[in-house]
């Protein structure tokens, strides 16, 4: 029988230890929300749940993020072909990422306004708990895309596989991110 050369053996395709860590990651993230979205479908189901508006400016916050995860999709294609405009497009994906995080601030205001408080009703409080802890993941969003702006301002360009890999943990992570959002968008706007 004869034996097979390592480098002749057909090679497996693997996923980089870096994105699976960021797919687990996707899974803890989604098993939180699903956990707050049955948790808030159960507790509505047992009466006494307040009914309010949901405060236009959510569906402005929400085409911003589309828009973000567009120009960072956008950005991340022209750094691997090398175009100097990925600086700008990652510039604008940071701003609208930070005008999301404004108009959902805004919008719990109004729904304060609204006498949508956290002490009144679990309604609210559930509302307050899911937007917020999805805030903190858009926050943590940004917070990468500072730093690979940083990188694209600082760093003379190369697009190393290091630096791509980089970019696209970015790219997927903002991308969840959005797709979260409307999936909890969605959510708030059929169960509310």
């Amino acid at each position: 029988m004869a034996r097979m050369n390592i480098q002749d053996s057909p090679r497996r395709s693997r996923v980089h230890p870096q994105k699976f860590a960021l797919y687990l990651a996707f899974g803890s993230i989604i098993m939180m929300f699903t956990a707050f979205t049955s948790a808030f479908i159960v507790k509505q189901a047992q009466g006494d749940w307040l009914e309010f508006a949901m405060p236009r400016i959510f569906f402005y916050s929400t085409a911003v993020l589309l828009l973000s995860s567009l120009t960072l999709h956008l950005s991340y294609n022209a750094f691997k072909k090398g175009n100097s405009i990925y600086k700008t497009l990652l510039g604008l994906s940071l701003v609208l990422g930070i005008g999301f995080i404004v108009l959902q601030y805004k919008g719990w205001f109004l729904l304060f306004d609204q006498g949508v408080d956290m002490k009144r009703n679990v309604a609210g409080s559930f509302f307050y708990l899911i937007t917020g802890v999805h805030a903190v993941h858009i926050l943590g969003g940004i917070t990468a895309m500072f730093v690979t702006f940083l990188s694209a301002l600082t760093l003379k360009f190369k697009a190393t596989e290091k630096r791509i890999l980089r970019y696209s943990l970015v790219l997927n992570y903002w991308h969840f991110v959005d797709i979260l959002w409307i999936y909890l968008f969605g959510f708030l706007l059929f169960y509310r």
